[in-house]
This record gives structure tokens, sequence and C-alpha cells, in this order.
């Protein structure tokens, strides 16, 4: 089974466009996997920064709740090299992501946001 690794803001994304990715992502039979870094910085910002950004961040947070994905540790402080270190070490894995800077480190496929609520992988 194919896995796809989503970012924070890959998440927070969908949110704020109002894309119910679990939905998309498990249709295509795609395995979802969401960082525990990912998670924390998730609840960070359902506490700090502005107010629309808490709002998004919490809505984040109990989708993760009412969804099954598969937990996983990159045991790095950086996220973003985080991610880029896994997808190196798993060519199959796609990484779902608007990072420019993750975009250009990889090779994997990336799942993306096209216009306003299409996933597409590229």
């Amino acid at each position: 089974m194919t896995s796809v690794i989503l970012d924070t803001n890959f998440i927070l994304s969908c949110i704020r466009k109002k894309i119910d990715f679990f939905r998309e992502i498990k249709f295509r039979g795609i395995k979802i996997l969401i960082p525990e870094e990912v998670v924390k910085e998730l609840k960070n910002l359902s506490e700090k920064g502005n107010k629309k950004l808490q709002e998004e961040a919490k809505i984040a947070i109990l989708i993760l709740k009412k969804n099954s994905f598969e937990k996983i540790a990159l045991n790095t402080k950086n996220v973003d090299n985080g991610i880029v270190k896994m997808a190196k070490e798993n060519k199959d894995y796609i990484i779902g992501t608007l990072d420019k800077e993750i975009k250009n480190k990889i090779k994997n496929q990336k799942l993306i946001i096209r216009g306003e609520k299409t996933l597409e992988i590229s």
C-alpha cells in the first residue's frame, strides 16, 4: 500500500479550503502517515498565534482525533528536515506538502492542492 506523509501546512491549507483530505486520500487507497511533530505543531498553534490560525489548528486536531492514521516519529526538532529525510529514505512515500523548500529537496511524488478543492498527486 502506498503511504503519504502530511505536513502541518498541508493540513491547515486543507482546513482553510474545506477539503476533506482524509476522505480524498483514503478513497485513493493511500495510507496516511502524520508525524508526531506535526501533531505537536498543531497543538502549539491551537494555543498561540493569531485567532484565525488557532481556530484552524483546533479544527485540524478534531479532524485528526476523528480519523485513523499512523503516527510516525521523525526524531528531529526541525519537522521539514525530518520529512525530507524520511522521503529520501522511502522513495515510494508521497509527500503532502505545499512547502517549496521541501518540494525542491525531494524527488518523491507530491500530494498538492490544485485549484480550490482538488487534491492531486504530481
